[in-house]
């Protein structure tokens, strides 16, 4: 584990610091997991079925940010997984950003970045993935 982000550096030497850490973890109401349960069984009982959909879903969001175009100007990017309590898996991602595309100053940085609840009459599919799926979990985590 020591050894992942020492060979991570080299990238980071030539490229410079990154500009965006992401984190994605998986989360235990996706469908791909749901679905394949039995009557009364916890995600966490089937760790192979999280793996499977966490890998599927890390696969694609890796091609959205990269090959899609989300970020057409990365010079670099590098990922680690780890798992979380009871074995759900979670990935850091780091972007570099082209140098004349790094951000100058915080306006840059506001534009780009932004944390919002999709509005349900513009993304109303979006606006109940994100209640649904993440505002319930975070409310409860903040209990805990």
């Amino acid at each position: 584990m020591r050894v992942r982000p020492a060979d991570a550096m080299p990238i980071f030497v030539k490229y410079g610091p990154t500009d965006f850490f992401i984190t994605f973890t998986a989360n235990r109401k996706w469908p791909q997991i749901t679905e394949n349960l039995q009557p009364g069984q916890q995600a966490y009982f089937r760790l192979d079925l999280t793996a499977r959909g966490f890998k599927l879903k890390l696969k694609s969001l890796i091609i959205d940010l990269t090959v899609q175009g989300v970020f057409e100007k990365l010079v670099a990017h590098v990922y680690t997984i780890e798992f979380q309590r009871r074995g759900f898996p979670h990935a850091h991602i780091l972007l570099v950003l082209r140098t004349e595309d790094k951000f100058s100053n915080s306006e840059s940085i506001d534009r780009t970045v932004r944390e919002e609840i999709p509005s349900p009459e513009e993304c109303p599919r979006l606006h109940e993935i994100v209640t649904k799926m993440y505002v319930a979990w975070t409310l409860r985590q903040q209990q805990l």
